[in-house]
C-alpha cells in the first residue's frame, strides 16, 4: 500500500480520441468561441475524447432554441405524441446497450456490469415517462356556487438541468424523461468529466422524434455553462443534481428570477445493523452500500452503526471481504471497483483517508493500490472506531471509505443516525419489523431501506430532507416538478354578477 498521489506524465492522447459536439436546435455544434476540453479514461488517465468548452453565448444558443421548440409546437404535441417519442428513446437505448455502456465505463471509470445495469434502468425510465405523459390528469373541484371549477396542469417551459458524473446517462434520463412527458424542453448540461453518452445517445434524437429544440446539450464547466444557464431569462426551472455547495450557490443566483429550483444534493447516509439481523447479508449490505460504483453515489450507506454486542466480528467480516474485492479497469469483468472518475477525487478521497487515519483506526485499505501504475484508483477502506462527529462521519467523501461507529440501543442508533445536515437515505437491518418501523418512522431522511441497501426504482420518490435538497425525482412526483397548475372558473349563472 502507498499514498503517493505525486503528479505523473500526463499519458498521451489515444490516437482514436472522438472529437465530440454539442447538441443544439437539433444539429451538432462547436462552441462559438472555438475552444474545447480533453475528457479521459480514469483507469488509463489517457484523453478519450475532446468536448467544446461552452460559455454564456453558446448557453444562449441553446435556451433560445428550447425557448422557440416549446412555443413553436412542443407544448401543444399530443401526450400520445410525447410518450411515443420516449418510448422510442427506450427502444433505441436498448438496441444500443453494449455500446453505451462501454463508453460509460471508458468515461467514468465504473465496472461494466454496472454500466450495463445503468443502461437498463435508462432505458426504464424512458420508458416508464412514455407510458405516464398520457396519466397526467387535472382535478374538477366541487365549489358552493352555479359553477364549475377545476385544475389543469401544463408545463412549465424550458428546463435547465445539470447532472453529476456519477452516472451520467442515467441521470440524464431522470431528468429529460419527465420533462418532455410533462411537455417542457430542455436545455442540458452534463458534468464536464462524463458528458460522452447523452452526447452520443443525442445522434439517435431526431431518428425517435425529438423536434429540434426540444432537448439541447450544452458542454463545459460550472462557471462557463452551469451559471449562465442558471441565470437565463428563458429557463423557467432548474434542476440539479449534485453537491450541497453548489446547491446553495444554484438557489442564489435562480433566486432573481424566482425560477423554480429542484436540488438533488448529498448525502451521508446512516445504514444501521442491529444485532438480530440475518448477519451474513448485513456484511454483504455494508460493503454494497457504500463501495458500488466505487463509493461515488449520494446515497452511500458511508456510515455504518452496528450494534455493540455484534460489532467486533461484524468488523471483522467486513474487513475480510472488503480484502477480496477486486480493483482494476472497469472493462475487465473479474473486477468489482474501478477508478475514480478523475485525479482531482482520487485527490479527495486520498486526503479524506489520511484524515480518517488521525481520527480513527483503519480495519482495511486507507491508500491507493500500488499495483496500478496508472489510473485514479484508492482502496476500499475501512475505518471502525468511529466517533460521529468526526470528519469522516459528517463530511461527504464521495468515494470507497466506510465509517463504521458503534451504537447501544435503538434510541441510541436514531440519535446517532440523524446527527448530520444530510437527509437523503438510510437503511435498517432487523428481523424485528416492529423495531424496523419504529425506526423508519423516527429517521430524517428521504429514502429508507429495510434489509437491503441502494434498490432503486423508476417508481417510486427520489430525494432527500435537510441539506440534501427539496424536491423529488422518479415516479409521478418527478413529473410534477416541471408541471404548473392553473385553477379555471366557469361561471353557469346568467343573471348580472352585481354589487352586494
Amino acid at each position: 500500500m502507498t499514498t503517493s498521489t505525486k503528479p505523473r506524465p500526463r499519458a498521451a492522447k489515444s490516437a482514436k480520441a472522438t472529437a465530440y459536439r454539442m447538441y443544439i436546435g437539433g444539429k451538432f455544434v462547436d462552441a462559438k468561441g472555438g475552444r474545447a476540453f480533453d475528457v479521459y479514461d480514469p483507469a488509463t488517465e489517457e484523453v478519450i475524447a475532446t468536448c467544446p468548452e461552452s460559455a454564456a453565448e453558446d448557453v444562449d444558443r441553446a435556451a433560445q432554441a428550447a425557448h422557440r421548440a416549446f412555443y413553436g409546437g412542443w407544448k401543444t404535441t399530443t401526450a400520445q405524441e410525447r410518450g411515443r417519442v420516449l418510448l422510442r428513446l427506450a427502444e433505441r437505448v436498448r438496441a444500443r446497450r453494449a455500446e453505451l455502456a462501454e463508453l460509460e465505463t471508458r468515461n467514468s471509470g465504473k465496472p461494466i456490469a454496472e454500466s450495463e445495469f445503468d443502461m437498463d434502468d435508462t432505458a426504464t425510465c424512458f420508458e416508464y415517462y412514455g407510458g405516464l405523459a398520457t396519466k397526467i390528469n387535472g382535478e374538477v373541484l366541487p365549489v358552493p356556487a352555479d359553477a364549475v371549477a377545476f385544475a389543469m396542469r401544463e408545463p412549465v417551459g424550458v428546463a435547465g438541468q445539470i447532472i453529476p458524473w456519477n452516472y451520467p446517462l442515467m441521470m440524464a434520463a431522470w431528468k429529460i424523461a419527465p420533462a418532455l412527458a410533462a411537455g417542457c424542453t430542455v436545455v442540458l448540461k452534463p458534468a464536464e468529466q462524463t458528458p460522452l453518452s447523452i452526447l452520443e445517445l443525442a445522434r439517435d434524437f431526431e431518428d425517435v422524434g425529438i423536434p429540434p429544440g426540444v432537448v439541447n446539450i450544452v458542454t463545459g464547466d460550472g462557471p462557463g455553462a452551469g451559471a449562465p444557464l442558471v441565470t437565463h431569462d428563458a429557463v423557467r426551472k432548474i434542476a440539479f443534481t449534485g453537491s450541497a455547495e453548489v446547491g446553495k450557490l444554484i438557489m442564489r443566483n435562480a433566486a432573481d428570477q424566482l425560477k423554480r429550483v429542484s436540488l438533488e444534493l448529498g448525502g451521508k447516509s446512516p445504514n444501521i445493523f442491529f444485532s438480530d439481523a440475518d448477519f451474513e447479508n448485513a456484511v454483504d449490505g455494508a460493503l454494497f452500500g457504500v463501495f458500488v460504483n466505487q463509493g461515488e453515489v449520494c446515497s452511500a450507506g458511508s456510515r455504518v452503526l452496528v450494534q455493540k454486542d455484534i460489532y467486533k466480528k461484524f468488523v471483522d467480516a467486513a474487513a475480510a471481504k472488503a480484502r477480496t474485492i477486486k480493483v482494476g479497469s472497469g472493462l475487465d469483468r473479474s473486477n468489482k471497483m474501478g477508478p475514480l472518475v478523475s485525479a482531482a477525487q482520487r485527490d479527495r478521497v486520498v486526503n479524506y483517508q489520511k484524515v480518517g487515519r488521525r481520527e480513527a483506526k483503519v480495519a482495511v485499505g486507507g491508500g491507493v493500490p500500488k499495483e496500478h501504475e496508472r489510473g485514479w484508483y484508492v482502496e476500499p477502506t475501512i475505518f471502525y472506531d468511529v466517533d460521529n462527529s468526526a470528519r469522516i462521519a459528517q463530511e461527504e467523501i464521495f468515494g470507497p471509505v466506510m465509517s463504521v461507529i458503534p451504537f447501544k440501543d435503538e434510541a441510541d442508533a436514531i440519535r446517532i443516525a440523524n446527527a448530520t445536515p444530510y437527509g437523503l437515505a438510510a437503511a435498517v437491518w432487523s428481523r424485528d419489523i416492529f423495531r424496523a418501523f419504529r425506526v423508519v418512522k423516527a429517521l430524517e431522511a428521504g429514502i429508507v431501506w429495510v434489509n437491503h441497501m441502494q434498490p432503486t426504482f423508476v417508481e417510486a420518490p427520489w430525494g432527500g430532507y435537510k441539506a440534501s435538497g427539496f424536491g423529488r425525482e422518479l415516479g409521478h412526483w418527478g413529473v410534477e416538478e416541471y408541471l404548473e397548475t392553473k385553477q379555471v372558473y366557469i361561471n353557469l349563472d346568467e343573471k348580472p354578477i352585481g354589487w352586494y
